[in-house]
C-alpha cells in the first residue's frame, strides 16, 4: 500500500477557484455591428476579409477595448499572409483566436456563456456568409490560371 502525503481530502470538498480573475462573461445571442475593415491594412484575400467580418461582429467583441481591436488587426494581417501561402502562421493564428474564445473549449476556459439558440443561429449565419465568399474566392482562384 502506497503511503499518503498530507491529510486525506475532506468528503465535502469545495471548489476554491469559483471566480475567475477576469470574471464570467454572459454573451448576448445576437452578433454585434462590429467595425469596418480598415483600408490601411491592405487585406488582399477573401479569407482574411471573412475572418475580419466574423470576428468584428462576434458577440465577444462587446467587451473589447481598443487594444483588443488592434490585436484583431494584427491577427487579420497574419490570416491574410496565411491565405497567401504562409502556412507556418497557422499555430500563431490559433493561439491568438484562442484568447478570444474561438472554440467551445476556449470559451469554457475563459468562462464565457452562450445561449444554445444563439450558437445555432450564429453557426447558420456564418455558414451562409462563408458559402457566398468561398464561391467568389474559388472563382477568382480558378480564373487566375
Amino acid at each position: 500500500m502506497p503511503s499518503r502525503r498530507g491529510p486525506a481530502p475532506t468528503p465535502n470538498a469545495r471548489r476554491r477557484n469559483k471566480t475567475h480573475a477576469l470574471g464570467e462573461h454572459e454573451l448576448t445571442p445576437a452578433a454585434g455591428d462590429g467595425r469596418a475593415l480598415p483600408k490601411a491594412l491592405s487585406i488582399q484575400t477573401g479569407g482574411a476579409k471573412r475572418f475580419w467580418r466574423t470576428w468584428a461582429s462576434a458577440p465577444q467583441t462587446q467587451h473589447w477595448l481598443e487594444t483588443d481591436w488592434a490585436e484583431l488587426e494584427i491577427t487579420t494581417r497574419l490570416v491574410d499572409a496565411f491565405y497567401q501561402g504562409e502556412t507556418r502562421l497557422a499555430g500563431e493564428i490559433r493561439q491568438r483566436v484562442g484568447r478570444w474564445g474561438a472554440t467551445t473549449e476556449d470559451r469554457a476556459r475563459l468562462r464565457m456563456n452562450f445561449d444554445q439558440q444563439a450558437q445555432e443561429e450564429a453557426a447558420q449565419a456564418a455558414k451562409e456568409a462563408a458559402t457566398a465568399d468561398m464561391d467568389a474566392e474559388l472563382f477568382r482562384m480558378l480564373s487566375e490560371n
